[in-house]
């Protein structure tokens, strides 16, 4: 057998081969470099790009709203940190572990399916809003493909329907929507931040990159309303509400001398915290967006300008026999007949037919014009939304019966809030402060000279009277304090005039009378019953709120006697 030899490898054969494997290599260098080194085109920063679309993320920081605390620091809304489940249904629809889902969500798998066929094409969809921390945790444990979390948060409100209609409430977005939360929404959200995550194929997070920006919280607010008072007067409505089989119902509360609100409710009610039987009627913050003709509340206001004429002074005597008057086919008559009583005893009756004689005397011009000084017909302009300005009407020309009627409180109509603004300038020497529902802390703007400071106290001591053992508001009178103020009692209008059986009953006082620091309104709607006028329905209220609201307020007692109803009869006590 011939044995075989090695034949030498041609040397050019050798180089060929060398040349090519560098060839090579260099071309791998260089595609190297063009894709990560290079700027070319579709070099390094292309590919960077287009693997940051599908993987890197900017997502938004949740901003803390800023909280809403009483005059005195008690929280009225805060935000709690919540969770959010949301899913890919893309990737969830096609998962054999809903069953299990569905029952950790304490939801129907039908449901679950629908929902997720109906998102199927696309790659976010909510599955539960503002689950608390733990309850998501649950869900979030069982580490279901497709099913993620996202924090946020939810408003909490920890006097419930206590404030509600005045605070108001925020949408699932933490956006508000009604009260002061929508009146002051761009100051208590506060604004998100941003920050860059890295998602894997399956969009589960892999690693936060890095904080862009800063979440920002919101910034808090301080109400004027001293929450003991809402307490206290949201007790007393409910039970007069109760007591009185009425339909709804209003209280508000003004510092006299600064004009902050230092408590407003109102009935029905409803609870923000759970808002599945909410009501839009239950929402409204009636002391601010519904009106009502002010009735003889707006006896005091006529005085004024009887006072302001020249023609009368408090102790100008009146003949108002027999009793009634006629205005054109429309009579006026008095619960009895008075004879010849003075000014201050016109309002203290609340006599129809010296307010009448009054009125017909120095004209409906004048009255009009205290109204609206007074701001009858003028927003408070508190910013509130929806707040009412009420109307005082103007006229080319004026019926007989229109001119009287004026005068003591028909033909126009006014909210709570406004009611109480106008009797807080008998309580400040004649001065009107602007509403405020923030607290002021000692920053009070100027107020407006509405009539002279001895107008201001002659009125006041008419309004005494009426509390006093012969006039109207008897039952208005609180032990250990003077008070004054004024009743109201409206037939309710309906379409082509009053209702026979449907009444308002009001009162408007104010507290101390020889220092005043507090004034308040009581408005009764459709109280039932024989007894549903302002002096034996809303001045009850009335009595209760002050009395509680002075001593909460630490103001001394006024009187060395104080005098306590107990049934029909009253019984002299000493002052606390």
């Amino acid at each position: 057998m011939k044995k075989k030899v090695n034949q030498p490898v041609a040397l050019w054969r050798f180089y060929v081969v060398i040349f090519v494997l560098c060839s090579m290599l260099t071309l791998l260098v260089g595609r190297i470099l063009s894709l990560q080194v290079l700027d070319v085109d579709r070099g390094y920063e292309f590919l960077q790009g287009q693997g940051e679309m599908r993987s890197v993320r900017t997502v938004e920081i949740p901003a803390y709203r800023g909280m809403i605390s009483d005059r005195r620091g008690e929280p009225l809304a805060v935000s709690t940190p919540v969770v959010s489940i949301w899913a890919n249904p893309k990737v969830l629809h096609t998962s054999e572990r809903l069953p299990e889902l569905a029952q950790a969500l304490g939801m129907p798998l039908k449901t679950l399916a629908d929902k997720l066929s109906r998102y199927k094409n696309k790659q976010f969809m909510y599955l539960s809003r503002h689950q608390v921390p733990a309850d998501a945790r649950v869900v979030l444990q069982k580490r279901i493909k497709g099913v993620y979390g996202e924090r946020e948060y939810r408003r909490f409100y920890p006097a419930g329907e206590v404030a509600a209609q005045l605070v108001g409430f925020t949408n699932l977005d933490d956006e508000g929507i009604g009260g002061l939360e929508l009146s002051y929404n761009d100051w208590l959200m506060g604004k998100p931040g941003k920050k860059k995550i890295i998602k894997d194929l399956h969009g589960d997070v892999v690693r936060d990159i890095g904080v862009l920006e800063e979440a920002r919280p919101g910034k808090d607010i301080t109400l004027s309303i001293d929450l003991r008072l809402q307490y206290l007067q949201q007790r007393e409505l409910q039970k007069a509400i109760a007591l009185n089989g009425a339909s709804s119902g209003s209280i508000v509360t003004l510092d006299a001398k600064t004009g902050e609100v230092l408590a407003m409710v109102n009935y029905p009610v409803y609870n923000p915290n759970n808002r599945k039987n909410m009501r839009p009627a239950d929402m409204r913050n009636r002391a601010m967006t519904d009106v009502y003709e002010p009735g003889s509340t707006m006896k005091a206001l006529t005085l004024v300008a009887a006072l302001e004429s020249g023609k009368y002074t408090t102790s100008t005597m009146i003949d108002t026999t027999p009793g009634t008057i006629w205005v054109g086919r429309k009579q006026f008559r008095d619960y009895r007949n008075y004879g010849e009583i003075s000014v201050s005893r016109i309002v203290e009756k609340s006599s129809q037919v010296g307010i009448t004689k009054i009125a017909q005397d120095i004209g409906h011009e004048p009255i009009w014009n205290v109204f609206s000084r007074f701001g009858i017909g003028q927003s408070p302009s508190t910013g509130f939304p929806g707040e009412s300005s009420g109307r005082l009407p103007t006229r080319p020309k004026w019926h007989a019966i229109e001119k009287v009627t004026l005068a003591f409180g028909y033909g126009l109509t006014a909210t709570p809030l406004q009611l109480a603004h106008a009797f807080s300038v008998f309580a400040n020497n004649g001065m009107q402060q602007p509403v405020s529902l923030l607290a002021l802390d000692g920053e009070q703007p100027p107020g407006s000279p509405i009539i002279t400071p001895q107008l201001a106290q002659a009125v006041l001591e008419v309004l005494h009277s009426v509390t006093g053992k012969d006039g109207t508001a008897q039952k208005a009178r609180v032990a250990g304090y003077a008070v004054g103020g004024k009743t109201g009692t409206v037939h309710k209008a309906v379409a082509g005039g009053y209702a026979e059986d449907k009444y308002v009953a009001l009162f408007a006082g104010v507290a101390p009378i020889e220092n005043p620091r507090i004034v308040t309104v009581v408005v009764i709607n459709e109280p039932k019953g024989e007894n549903h006028g302002g002096g034996s329905v809303a001045a009850p209220i009335f009595s209760s709120v002050v009395e509680g609201a002075l001593r909460l307020l630490n103001v001394a007692p006024t009187e060395t006697e104080a005098v306590v109803t107990v049934g029909a009869s009253e019984v002299k006590v000493g002052a606390a």
